[in-house]
């Protein structure tokens, strides 16, 4: 039977059921999530239409956050109210999160030249798969020259630019070089929602600016380690246009070296987070697990986890039920058509410093990279393969010498 019609009296539990099945086995980034998710919620279990589902995943992809989290989510809201959505996320995030944190309390012991080429091996992980997201994401988000041109100066500014704030800074610029532009993208379509009402999109969206505000200030006052790390997460997971690739620079930004973390650990955690199903913003776990506040607790993981997830689910709640309102405004769209843009110049940035900086070191590492760079475009490996090949490929010629 086909609830879409109608949000079913199912109950939470048969939603966790399906979503940790999924956060379990579904490999490979968003957009191979969101083909599990149709086969699954569309085709095998009906849970919602065809139509429906197309809605939800142009909603996700306009808005900041992990599109694939934030499809899920509603589809939970969708099928057994907000107890479902939440049932959804967790479901769907907790089997990478939980890895990844024991990868962070297990990296700590390893050692000796073996375990050195192995993390040298997950960096150029880190360069195949950021340099993938380039290439995929600039065909999508800048296929007109204005655009192409918003990419190409914001990657410019984002290396000349550094310090506390840049990264929102560039994407403030893209934003009003997007209104100057002539070209606009296509105005999405409208969606209603009966789940979600305008009061509780409204209270969402405001909490969402409310936390975005208050929380560097809180950090800064108290100078709480716990608050700095939310604030930091926070902060990454509310401006993050694009896809989960794009939290590489605003968090290496915010947390290397201020909360203990090496630049070598924040790109191992990276290289890691492709190997694992699931959501790439559960490096959050491996980041929040490797900081010196952890220790033994479990505690900052899940700060971390919690605060870069938080704003994506608020916005998909507000979207839900307000963004029919916001696609009537051109400039609004020109706007958001610039900011994606200059995600791919921050990106493209970001790809030459930190990562390509860190990871590259010999004729032997470009090679590597190469392989594994046309491995995953042209026959679309699995992302596991590569960190495979990477690792292994590493390891080998270190035990060559």
């Amino acid at each position: 039977m086909n609830h879409d019609n109608e949000t079913s009296g199912a109950s939470a539990a048969e939603v966790f059921r399906v979503s940790l099945k999924l956060g379990s086995t579904s490999f490979g980034g968003p957009m191979a999530h969101l083909g599990y998710f149709e086969r699954t919620y569309v085709r095998s279990l009906e849970w919602i239409s065809a139509s429906h589902f197309a809605n939800l995943v142009a909603l996700c992809q306009s808005l900041p956050g992990p599109a694939s989290s934030q499809v899920s989510f509603l589809i939970g809201w969708h099928r057994a109210g907000w107890r479902g959505a939440l049932a959804a996320w967790a479901g769907f995030t907790l089997p990478s999160a939980f890895l990844l944190y024991l990868c962070a309390r297990f990296a700590a012991h390893m050692q000796g030249t073996t375990a050195f080429a192995f993390a040298h091996g997950l960096k150029l992980v880190a360069v195949v798969m950021v340099a993938q997201a380039i290439w995929q994401m600039a065909q999508r988000l800048c296929r007109s020259g204005s655009k192409a041109l918003i990419a190409a100066l914001a990657t410019l500014l984002a290396l000349v630019v550094t310090g506390p704030g840049a990264q929102l800074l560039v994407l403030l610029a893209a934003g009003a070089a997007g209104v100057l532009a002539r070209s606009a993208p296509p105005v999405p379509h409208e969606f209603a929602s009966r789940e979600v009402g305008p009061r509780i999109a409204w209270s969402a969206f405001i909490l969402y600016l409310a936390l975005l505000a208050v929380l560097p200030i809180l950090a800064a006052v108290t100078h709480d380690r716990g608050l700095q790390l939310m604030s930091s997460f926070y902060r990454a997971g509310a401006l993050v246009f694009g896809g989960g690739h794009v939290v590489l620079p605003l968090l290496h930004e915010s947390l290397v070296n201020a909360q203990g973390i090496s630049n070598s650990t924040f790109l191992d955690g990276y290289g890691l987070a492709q190997a694992v199903p699931g959501p790439l913003f559960t490096v959050a776990a491996y980041l929040g697990g490797s900081t010196t506040l952890s220790g033994s607790s479990l505690l900052p993981a899940f700060l971390a986890v919690a605060s870069i997830f938080l704003p994506g689910m608020l916005l998909a709640t507000a979207g839900i039920a307000l963004w029919g309102q916001l696609a009537r405004h051109p400039m609004a769209l020109r706007a958001l058509a610039g900011v994606n843009a200059g995600v791919v110049g921050i990106l493209a940035a970001a790809l030459y410093d930190p990562v390509w900086k860190a990871a590259v070191s010999s004729t032997f590492d470009i090679a590597i990279a190469a392989i594994g760079f046309l491995l995953l475009l042209r026959w679309q490996l699995a992302p596991a393969w590569i960190v495979a090949l990477c690792t292994f490929a590493s390891m080998g010629i270190a035990q060559l010498g």
